[in-house]
């Protein structure tokens, strides 16, 4: 990522594509943190300005796949350049999921307006804010280059999938007891397994970083070896 090209035309349209991620990835970090204040704080308004910029994020990812398009076609990249385009390609795809899995988020924020949840929100809470995390740390360790916080983000998936666990059985226990809970229960599973795929999706983003800087692909492997 320090590299440095004799063009600078070239360099600047690497530069501008690096800095877009970046500013895609902070909205998407701010969509996740609006729409859980949404549903903790029971603020339907939020959930629909959360929803309305979602725009923002869409044309995020369709001007990114236009820089792209244009940088593949006039500066034929090799090597690594080659390797950071392809890998911008598919992380805007999955910011751009993980927004739309925030608009899910606020959509279940106006269902649930004004009802009580069936199990705290805690644990839920907790998910989000290791969800975001793992973006923002996916995002920096592109940005750094570092396979080693890229190993993290995969590590704290497991934490998230130990919360999603739990969360579904507490939900489920409490359905089992109270008929009455089923719909809201239903609307809060949702979310905890909204919150887990957008770990999924920042996993993906750690596992892309891995291929840029290593030229390794470890989809699947979910770990890297020693």
């Amino acid at each position: 990522m320090t590299k440095r090209h004799t063009d600078r035309a070239y360099e600047q349209q690497l530069e501008e594509l690096r800095a877009g991620l970046v500013r895609m990835a902070g909205r998407v970090e701010q969509m996740i943190s609006d729409s859980l204040r949404a549903l903790v704080e029971d603020d339907p308004k939020l959930a629909e300005r959360t929803i309305e910029s979602d725009h923002k994020v869409n044309r995020a990812e369709v001007d990114a796949d236009e820089l792209c398009l244009q940088i593949l076609a006039r500066r034929q990249p090799v090597a690594s350049d080659l390797r950071f385009i392809t890998l911008a390609l598919k992380m805007v795809t999955d910011l751009e999921r993980i927004g739309d899995l925030a608009v899910n988020i606020c959509e279940r924020a106006r269902d649930l307006s004004g009802q009580a949840p069936v199990v705290p929100w805690d644990d839920i809470a907790h998910m989000a804010r290791l969800s975001q995390g793992m973006v923002h740390d996916a995002i920096d360790a592109f940005v750094a280059a570092d396979t080693k916080m890229a190993q993290d983000v995969l590590d704290t998936d497991d934490q998230v999938d130990e919360l999603y666990a739990r969360i579904f059985h507490d939900i489920l226990n409490k359905m089992m007891q109270d008929g009455s809970a089923v719909e809201r229960g239903v609307h809060q599973q949702s979310v905890a397994k909204w919150l887990e795929r957008m770990a999924d999706h920042a996993c993906n983003l750690a596992e892309q970083v891995v291929f840029m800087v290593k030229g390794r692909d470890i989809r699947h492997l979910g770990k890297l070896d020693d």
